[in-house]
Formats: C-alpha cells, sequence, structure tokens
C-alpha cells in the first residue's frame, strides 16, 4: 500500500509579505514558551504604538499574515485619529488560557525592551491590563496598565464609546439623524468591546441583538441588560433584519456571503480589519450602505493608551474620543464628495496626514 503526501506548503517570505514594513521581529523563549512576532509598519509620525494578541495561531503563516494587517492598519488608525505615533503589533502564537505565564510575558517584555522604544505595546485580545503590568516589569515602552499601576487601565472603555460616536456619525448620513433610539443593532462579539458598546447602545434605546461564540460573554450581556435578545449564530444574526451591524469579533467578518445577505443600512462596529478582500467596501457603497471604517471608529482604545503616555487623564483622553465623531463624518463627506467607498476616504485622509506631518527622515530613532 503506497501513500501519497501533499507536498510542504511554501515558505513565508515575509519581505514580500512586509514590503511596506520598516520591521519585523521575531522573539523566541523556549524556557517560558515565548513565541512572538512584533510588527512595525511605520515609525512617520512617531515610535510604533500597538497592542499584543495573544491567540492560538493554526500556522506561523497565520500569525505573520495577522500582524502584518493589523501593524499597518494600527499607521493608519494613528493617523486618522490625529497622534504623533506610528503602526505597530504584536502577536504571541499560542492559547493564553493554558500557555500564559508571568515568567513568558516577563520575557516577552525584554523583547520587547530591546527595541528601545521604537514599539510601545498595549493590551489586545487575549491580553489584559493586569498583563502589561507583568510586561512593564521588564519594559518601560508599555501603555495600558491597570489604574494601581498608573496606567489607563482598560482600554475597551473608550474604544465602545469612539465606535458609539462614530455610530451615530454614520447613523446621519443614512438617515439623517444619530438619533438610535428604535433603531435594530446586530452586535457580533460581545467581548471586551462589545459588552461595553451594547450597553451604549441599550442607554441610547436601541433594540439590541447579539451572537458571541463564548457563552459566557452571553450570559454577562444578558444578567447586565435582560432586554437584549441572542441571536442563534453570526450567520443569523447577519441575515435577520438589522439597522445597524456592528462586528465586534475578529477581523474580515464583511465577506461576500454576509455583504449578500445583510439588510443593514449602516455598519459600524470594534473589529479590526472587517473587510474581507479588496472590492468589498465597494459592493457596500453599491447596495447603499454606509460603512464607517473599522479604524476610524475604533481608535479610542489607541487615544486612550496613548494618552498615557502624557500622565493618563481619563476626561482628557474621552474628550479626544468623543472627536471620532467628527473624523466619521469627515470621512463619510469626504466620500460622498470624491464619489468614492468611506473606506477609501479614511485610506486618502490617513496618508495625507502621514505624508504632510511625517518626519522627513523616515524612520523614528530613541
Amino acid at each position: 500500500m503506497s501513500v501519497t503526501s501533499s507536498p510542504p506548503a511554501p515558505p513565508v517570505d515575509v519581505l514580500d509579505l512586509g514590503a511596506e514594513h520598516e520591521q519585523v521581529v521575531f522573539c523566541n523563549d523556549p524556557a517560558t514558551g515565548l513565541r512572538a512576532i512584533v510588527a512595525i509598519h511605520s515609525t512617520t509620525l512617531g515610535p510604533a504604538l500597538g497592542g499584543t494578541r495573544f491567540h492560538p495561531y493554526a500556522t506561523t503563516a497565520d500569525a505573520v499574515a495577522d500582524v502584518l494587517d493589523l501593524s499597518r492598519g494600527m499607521s493608519y488608525k494613528a493617523a486618522l485619529a490625529g497622534l504623533d505615533l506610528g503602526g505597530g503589533k504584536a502577536v504571541i502564537i499560542g492559547d493564553p488560557a493554558t500557555l500564559k505565564s508571568e515568567a513568558l510575558l516577563r520575557a516577552y517584555g525584554r523583547f520587547v525592551e530591546s527595541l528601545s522604544g521604537r514599539y510601545l505595546t498595549a493590551c489586545d485580545v487575549g491580553t489584559f491590563s493586569e498583563d502589561m503590568d507583568h510586561v512593564a516589569r521588564e519594559s518601560r515602552h508599555v501603555t495600558g496598565r491597570t489604574v494601581a499601576h498608573g496606567g489607563a487601565g482598560d482600554s475597551s472603555v473608550l474604544t465602545a464609546f469612539g465606535v458609539f460616536r462614530g455610530m451615530i456619525a454614520a447613523a446621519e448620513a443614512a438617515w439623517g439623524t444619530g438619533a438610535l433610539e428604535g433603531r435594530v443593532v446586530g452586535v457580533s462579539g460581545v467581548g471586551k468591546v462589545g459588552r461595553h458598546l451594547v450597553g451604549h447602545l441599550v442607554e441610547a434605546g436601541a433594540s439590541v441583538v447579539v451572537t458571541d461564540v463564548w457563552d459566557g460573554a452571553l450570559d454577562r450581556v444578558r444578567d447586565e441588560h435582560p432586554g437584549v435578545r441572542v441571536a442563534e449564530s453570526t450567520e443569523a444574526l447577519v441575515a435577520s433584519p438589522l439597522d445597524v451591524y456592528a462586528p465586534c469579533a475578529l477581523g474580515h467578518a464583511l465577506s461576500d456571503e454576509v455583504v449578500d445577505v445583510l439588510s443593514a443600512r449602516v455598519v459600524c462596529g470594534a473589529a479590526n480589519n472587517q473587510l474581507a478582500h479588496p472590492g468589498v467596501e465597494k459592493t457596500l457603497a453599491d447596495r447603499g450602505v454606509v460603512y464607517a471604517p473599522d479604524y476610524c471608529v475604533n481608535a479610542g482604545g489607541l487615544i486612550q493608551v496613548a494618552d498615557e503616555l502624557e500622565g493618563f487623564s481619563f476626561e482628557r483622553a474621552q474628550q479626544r474620543a468623543a472627536r471620532i465623531y467628527d473624523t466619521t463624518r469627515a470621512v463619510l463627506e469626504l466620500a460622498a464628495s470624491d464619489g468614492v467607498p468611506p473606506a477609501t476616504a479614511a485610506d486618502r485622509l490617513a496618508e495625507r496626514r502621514m505624508r504632510e506631518v511625517g518626519r522627513l527622515r523616515g524612520i523614528w530613532l530613541p
């Protein structure tokens, strides 16, 4: 009996995939099980700030693709938010439920410190402020720490607030009023950010429908807001009658299949990299859907942790995050005047700032 094996997958060419990026660093510490990748996309506007995602990627190639996409998005997010920061991101490969430890986080902190401030880290999916406290025991270049350690605390608070402010601007573009009372809003993913967003929506009088892969997240939302309905699945949610769809889980939520069945007039959520592939933004526009670009509306968390670099003031950070409403309006107005999808308009505004304000020397050095 003969066995035919599949040919090995082609190796990942990081230089090709990350052709836009300034630096990609692989971090390996066998003693703690740390396997991480730090990607610095651009330091044109300043040191690169971006969170650390802890996720059980199926392959290293998946982790590389994700960190490159996320770090690029951070450059555009910081530029559009008016911050003097560049874009970076880190991923730790593994299941945080079983692999995360103080030793691993401190080993990761030493790698962050070795970059001499070109990369500033913070929380992301799978990491929390308490984790950043451990990282900060080895590195000075950490934000998003707990309030007890002088940090900004949970950055999901202002991420959700900024998404809510962006949603009001998108609603105005769609219906001529930003009032969400009576609107049916579907929230996919009610973890750290989605849960806070649900609170804002309920307070605004919206009818909220949610879904999540983790029953514990759903139970917590139902306990806090008994009037919230739960859909059977994300597929059922997007196919149901909605006024607003808010993707708040992982990326690539807006696929061709989702857009085909989506009834919502507005898409505005916290997830990064929502467009599954280039061209989806045009399909949304052709169908009359007002899409609030993800990196425009979810910048509240970045604004919150960036404020920590000045000596954190929640009130100051919240005032800055409130301006996401104005930024979203500017993006949607440019999209209308230029006859392009909002995602294209957001890119143009971000690239303009990087070009006009960015340092001529190209990269930031401490």
